[in-house]
């Protein structure tokens, strides 16, 4: 038997870091995938190959621990999402994983997000069982809680359902946006990886020394989200560019921008984009730039840095491709 799941990433548009401390933000899943293919095996081992990454190992269930095959160290994350994912819906028979992926590790894109939630699909659909899509949403944010510590729902919210949503105050609500602009978006992104959570604490010292300042900034994010929800539902494409341009600003005066970045940015608003920004943690990672128009010429230009793509918005969210 053979069953193959995949589910989108992501991009932050709007609130990285404000989301942090209660702000709205805005997000959206793209048409880069990550595939898990799950076959028979005759013993009752789980042995995982991720060649993109070019890692293996076998993930024992009952020691709680991976074996790496292949690979470094650094590189044995991934396989203890996965782990964490099969413990929560393993039926006990022996499996080869397969894992493909289009969506680039330590980007800021939801890559580890979308691993879960294709792992969590294709195993339970390989041992019979139909999940629903929000048990598939719960049981990966329970996932990432897991292994991080700490994680918003938006990045499996989106890998499962795909679309585009809007995480209200205080994270009260994931409410979907029915949106009918077009959004075509080009992502650049550095071989340099930024530590989200080493990010997230330079933050919050800068916040707690300097908080009058920082707590305006903060204010600020959840303005230009809130108006940038009102833009998107409006079709007003000049108001969302220049509110991501906003947003780049204040995530600069957080302290979470790089001179690589910056130049990315301003590189993609002079080939035509009408808004950039980071997207994610920052400190390294990747930049998106919003080019109605003008997708070719970003793309060529952010080429120029290191490597950049196309990212569609991906309405589909977790699919089951195959089952024999």
């Amino acid at each position: 038997m053979q069953v193959t799941a995949s589910a989108p990433g992501k991009i932050i548009l709007f609130g990285e870091h404000a989301v942090v401390y209660g702000k709205p933000a805005i997000a959206v899943a793209v048409d880069r995938r990550a595939y898990v293919t799950v076959q028979n095996r005759e013993d009752e081992q789980i042995y995982v190959e991720v060649p993109d990454l070019e890692v293996s190992g076998y993930l024992n269930l009952e020691e709680n621990e991976v074996k790496l095959e292949t690979g470094d160290k650094t590189k044995k994350g991934i396989l203890i999402y996965m782990l964490k994912s099969i413990e929560r819906i393993h039926a006990g028979s022996g499996m080869n994983i397969h894992v493909d992926l289009n969506v680039p590790i330590g980007a800021g894109l939801g890559s580890s997000a979308a691993i879960t939630v294709a792992t969590i699909a294709a195993v339970s659909k390989f041992n019979g069982k139909n999940l629903s899509l929000e048990e598939t949403a719960r049981k990966a944010h329970e996932v990432e809680l897991e292994v991080q510590g700490a994680a918003s729902p938006i990045d499996t919210t989106l890998s499962t359902y795909g679309g585009i949503i809007y995480l209200s105050k205080n994270a009260d609500a994931l409410v979907p946006l029915e949106v009918n602009m077009e959004m075509p978006l080009v992502v650049g992104y550095t071989s340099k990886r930024g530590n989200t959570g080493e990010l997230v604490e330079s933050v919050r010292k800068r916040r707690e020394n300097y908080p009058d300042a920082l707590n305006l900034i903060l204010d600020s994010v959840e303005a230009l989200t809130n108006n940038a929800k009102e833009a998107i539902l409006q079709n007003d494409e000049k108001r969302f560019g220049e509110l991501m341009n906003i947003n780049h600003g204040l995530l600069d005066a957080m302290g979470v921008n790089t001179a690589e970045l910056s130049r990315m940015v301003y590189a993609a608003r002079e080939a035509g984009a009408k808004g950039s920004k980071i997207t994610g943690a920052g400190g390294g990672g990747s930049i998106i730039a919003y080019c109605p128009g003008k997708t070719e010429e970003v793309m060529e230009e952010l080429n120029t840095f290191e490597k950049a793509f196309n990212a569609n918005v991906s309405e589909e969210g977790v699919k089951i491709h195959s089952e024999n």
